[in-house]
């Protein structure tokens, strides 16, 4: 078995990548059944815990989408952990200098590559045929967040660090960083300007831009800027939404209104 999300990936096709906050096998089980190329597990912000993270790549594993985990740091017991559960890439906030990626890397890939401690509990049942530790460095996808003024400045450097496989851009926190709200489908200049950069540079080098956007039409957008792979929203933004569209489409006066008994 292989990635098959980095394999569509290193073809050049572009990949939509789901997301969950949702602490639930059943919610991930419904996000897997919608046909993302990939679905991300999100340790950092959302409300999910390690063992929920293993129920939702349970419960993803009847279809065919590749499982990814968000970790809270840059840590390597975390990421180890989580690779370890079946994670076949891992998205790292926060990542500022080549010295930092590096750490990442080191945590992400087995010796002599890295320093990745032996013990693939779930990942170990990939293959049947092969060893799971003889594929795992060419398969699993290492890819920093890109969040702050120093990581836009340090990017050249964090990409050719060995092992990385492209960046994940946080817009949030991206123009939180540069004197900006924090709002994720972004039109400034100067934001509109680092995406230009960060996807030049990660083509340049045959890498992965990767983008977290919330409206599906500016997520083709940024496709079609050059971003290959992006996730709309997550589980619980995509569900309040349609909570929200489903009642304004009912549109009874609320128990409390005047007039209503």
């Amino acid at each position: 078995m292989r990635n098959s999300l980095k394999a569509g990936l290193a073809s050049g096709n572009a990949c939509a990548n789901g997301w969950l906050s949702i602490p639930a096998g059943y919610s991930a089980e419904l996000m897997a059944r919608c046909g993302w190329d990939s679905i991300t597990v999100d340790l950092q912000h959302g409300v999910q815990d390690y063992l929920s993270m293993v129920q939702c790549f349970q419960a993803m594993a009847a279809f065919p989408v590749t499982p990814l985990v968000r970790v809270p740091w840059n840590e390597s017991g975390i990421i180890g952990k989580a690779l370890d559960a079946g994670a076949w890439g891992v998205i790292c906030p926060m990542i500022n200098s080549a010295q930092e990626a590096r750490a990442l890397v080191a945590a992400c890939l087995y010796p002599p590559a890295g320093r990745r401690s032996n013990g693939p509990n779930r990942a170990a049942s990939y293959s049947d045929h092969q060893s799971y530790q003889d594929f795992a460095n060419d398969e699993v996808l290492v890819l920093p967040m890109i969040e702050t003024v120093e990581g836009v400045a340090n990017l050249q450097e964090i990409l050719d660090v060995p092992g990385v496989s492209g960046v994940y851009v946080g817009p949030s926190d991206l123009g939180f960083s540069h004197g900006l709200r924090p709002i994720f489908d972004r039109d400034e200049d100067e934001i509109v300007e680092i995406y230009r950069t960060i996807v030049v540079e990660t083509a340049k080098r045959g890498q992965i831009a990767g983008l977290h956007t919330i409206d599906p039409a500016y997520a083709a957008r940024m496709v079609a800027f050059g971003f290959r792979f992006v996730t709309i929203a997550s589980d619980a933004s995509l569900m309040g939404k349609a909570a929200r569209e489903a009642l304004k489409m009912l549109d009874l006066p609320a128990l409390n209104a005047p007039g209503r008994n």
